[in-house]
């Protein structure tokens, strides 16, 4: 049986066509990323498969329980952490996870287990007697995933998760992502981060305009814009006659800034390198960093939705 199974899944508000007939399935204990623009569907797609919103036309299935005609029974699978952490402000950060897991209909003591286990790993536990409100955002997304967690769902719905946090607070939601994984647990991810989702997912479903464009490994889908090579290169000095020196360079496409370094796109990185290194000799230029690199999953996203 597998965790989650949307077929012909559609959802109109009014005239407006959201979701388009979306036919997609995930495998239990897998990292499965949701990827799309703003406005795409992800959301409206998250609202049906957890229940929060009647599908049109379609169906979709979470442990094997339709969630129209089982709504309690695929519920009570499932852990949804929101993208805007879901938390009562004048409860304590402790009385949140005790209300959640009751809403669940966790036992008392395995209630307090719960809540004292995941408290110590997302490094809350210190402050547990702290009013919600009061934490930073970065912590009330950290409480939120927990108060989805504290039922031990087979499945987490995790909505950006690490968007807008600081460094070691993504850090350590994508390990306990991780390990999640790693204990059979399935995760369903959506992120706007490619770079997460190419280390974190299994699989990943690139949805544009309401309709799937891909779904697939990160690595099969990177076929998809194989020639999408890049050279990155930083100099000593940056003249502003130099990025257009480079995009004159043969066999380069697209000449992107980033930050100190320019981005060289090609299909031919040997032909780039050497150009590279004739224009630093010609002008004078030391080469301070030098690397030629693969297509990335924000190149086959780029692509398919349409972007450049």
């Amino acid at each position: 049986m597998r965790a989650i199974e949307a077929e012909g899944l559609t959802k109109y508000y009014g005239p407006v066509l959201a979701v388009d007939h979306v036919t997609f399935h995930v495998e239990r204990g897998e990292i499965f990323g949701f990827l799309g623009p703003n406005g795409a569907g992800k959301t409206t797609t998250v609202r049906m498969l957890t229940g929060l919103t009647r599908p049109t036309e379609g169906t979709a299935r979470v442990s094997g329980h339709d969630v129209v005609r089982e709504p309690r029974l695929a519920k009570k699978s499932v852990g949804l952490a929101p993208e805007e952490p879901n938390v009562y402000a004048e409860l304590s950060v402790w009385d949140n996870v005790m209300f959640s897991g009751e809403i669940y209909g966790v036992s008392g003591e395995e209630r307090r287990e719960r809540a004292r286990e995941l408290l110590e790993l997302f490094g809350l536990y210190d402050r547990r007697k702290e009013k919600a409100g009061k934490l930073s955002k970065g912590l009330r997304k950290r409480l939120s995933i927990v108060m989805a967690m504290v039922h031990d769902p087979d499945i987490l719905f995790l909505d950006e998760p690490t968007a807008g946090l600081d460094v070691p607070s993504a850090r350590l939601v994508r390990g306990i992502v991780r390990s999640l994984g790693r204990g059979g647990k399935t995760v369903f991810l959506t992120t706007h981060n490619m770079e997460e989702a190419n280390s974190l997912c299994h699989r990943v479903a690139i949805i544009n305009r309401g309709r799937l464009a891909a779904v697939d490994s990160p690595e099969r889908l990177k076929i998809v814009v194989e020639r999408s090579h890049s050279v990155l290169v930083s100099f000593s000095e940056r003249p502003r006659w130099l990025e257009g020196r480079l995009r004159g360079l043969r066999g380069v496409e697209q000449v992107v800034e980033e930050g100190d370094k320019f981005r060289l796109y090609t299909a031919d990185p040997p032909t780039v390198l050497e150009g590279v290194f004739d224009l630093a000799r010609s002008e004078g230029l030391r080469v301070i960093s030098l690397s030629t690199c693969g297509p990335t999953l924000e190149d086959v996203f780029m692509r398919l939705v349409g972007g450049s």
